[in-house]
């Protein structure tokens, strides 16, 4: 096969989520463990940090992944979904894993992957564990794809496992609610491996809690460690001051991902770093820290996140994707200065709009579309639902077409926002 047919049998001839929904979802850890060992259990041939989370996991684990990076060591990042390009999952030091890794993966081991039945994200693991290995990789972020306890990445034991937050998303794989599906993400807590919580809830710490106590570690508050005193942005970078509670002891960072949300995860993903430095056999000084956190985007090529794609009129898209998210996008538009706001938005069919398309500027002019796939929820089913909360606007079905309509209608000085879906941003870039 070349990389086109590879592709293709990646996701038409094994179930993906991405696809298919909650219909690809297989729990358990039986299938991608078998075939690990048949790989000869590449995951254990490096040190590695698991980062769970309804939202903000992609940002830390590619903030931690920077930092690592400029700290010297050669560092592997396995993240979803891809926006572009199913090898942007897969990286070593910033860099696609190559065509022709993925192709001899698949040709290599096609035959056990289908004797086993694997989903496409246990094979997708599988070949990054497989890849790190190869690469000589030190240490590798790993990002769960969903939820966590029966995730096909908690096959490692990490040297920290990381929960960003917790919000309602998939509730019918995962509960409906916070203790819930923070029960499911805490499957991710190894014995004797401390969890550091992003954000804490009196809803969910004692889930977490009870779990870390039965495995004999403990959990780390991340804003117990490190809290944010000065923020500013400069147009490129945001500017953080942040306090190490310990000691008072301050650092002036710089940030290039231009969401406002992104505090937060600055704030964990330090209170990773700090850990890592202070009590794993990992070395990161304070300027690898500083000038990894500086350019994290631009070192791990991470995308989608409040990001420009035009100046006039503004363009920007976020896949902040489910109500927890889109509140932080929501909150940071109500920031913005413009003559008029046009969104360009599309949702998958499982995402609880009931909950998220009250969050939405019901001033804004909203151009309602859909992506590629069987997921996405047409566009005229949308603009339906969101009339029923006051949003008004137009049908325009190819995201495309959409972006266009939107740079059609609007002015220099307007603003266009897209995004409800990581598929819609995945297009409209």
């Amino acid at each position: 096969m070349n990389y086109t047919q590879t592709i293709d049998f990646l996701f038409t001839s094994l179930p993906a989520f991405e696809s298919q929904g909650a219909g690809a979802y297989k729990p358990g850890l039986d299938h991608v463990t078998a075939f690990c060992r048949h790989l000869g259990n590449p995951q254990r041939n490096f040190f590695t940090v698991h980062v769970a989370g309804t939202n903000g996991k992609g940002s830390v684990a590619h903030i931690v992944a920077a930092v690592l990076q400029q700290a010297g060591y050669r560092v592997g990042l396995y993240t979803s979904p891809h926006l572009k390009d199913f090898r942007e999952r897969i990286r070593v030091d910033g860099e696609m894993i190559p065509k022709q890794k993925v192709v001899n993966f698949v040709n290599k081991h096609h035959d056990k992957m289908v004797e086993l039945e694997l989903s496409f994200f246990e094979m997708t693991t599988a070949m990054a564990f497989d890849y790190f290995a190869q690469s000589d990789v030190e240490v590798a972020v790993i990002e769960t794809g969903l939820g966590g306890r029966l995730d096909a990445t908690n096959i490692i034991v990490p040297l920290v496992s990381v929960v960003t937050n917790i919000g309602l998303e998939h509730t019918d794989l995962l509960g409906d609610t916070l203790s819930k599906i923070a029960g499911e993400k805490a499957g991710i807590i190894k014995k004797s491996v401390p969890l550091i919580l992003g954000e804490g809830n009196r809803c969910y710490n004692s889930v977490f809690e009870d779990v870390a106590a039965q495995n004999k570690s403990r959990v780390i508050y991340a804003e117990e460690e490190f809290s944010c005193k000065e923020h500013s942005f400069d147009g490129h970078y945001q500017k953080f001051m942040l306090e190490r509670k310990r000691d008072g002891h301050t650092y002036e960072v710089q940030l290039d991902m231009a969401g406002e949300y992104e505090m937060q995860n600055l704030v964990t993903a330090t209170a990773v770093i700090d850990y890592l430095h202070e009590e794993t056999p990992l070395t990161i000084s304070r300027r690898a820290y500083l000038e990894g956190t500086r350019d994290a985007a631009a070192r791990t090529c991470l995308q989608g996140r409040w990001q420009t794609l035009c100046d006039k009129p503004l363009t920007i898209c976020d896949t902040g994707h489910n109500a927890h998210g889109i509140k932080f996008v929501a909150d940071q538009l109500g920031k913005l200065s413009f003559k008029k706001l046009y969104c360009v938005m599309g949702f998958v069919r499982d995402k609880d709009l009931a909950h998220i398309l009250p969050l939405l500027p019901k001033e804004a002019h909203y151009i309602f579309t859909q992506a590629e796939g069987q997921r996405a929820l047409p566009a005229g089913e949308l603009t339906a639902k969101a009339a029923i909360y006051g949003l008004k606007g137009e049908t325009v079905e190819k995201v495309s077409d959409a972006v266009a309509r939107a740079r059609e209608l609007a002015a220099d000085e307007d603003v266009i926002f897209i995004g409800g879906s990581t598929f819609v941003v995945a297009e409209a870039i």
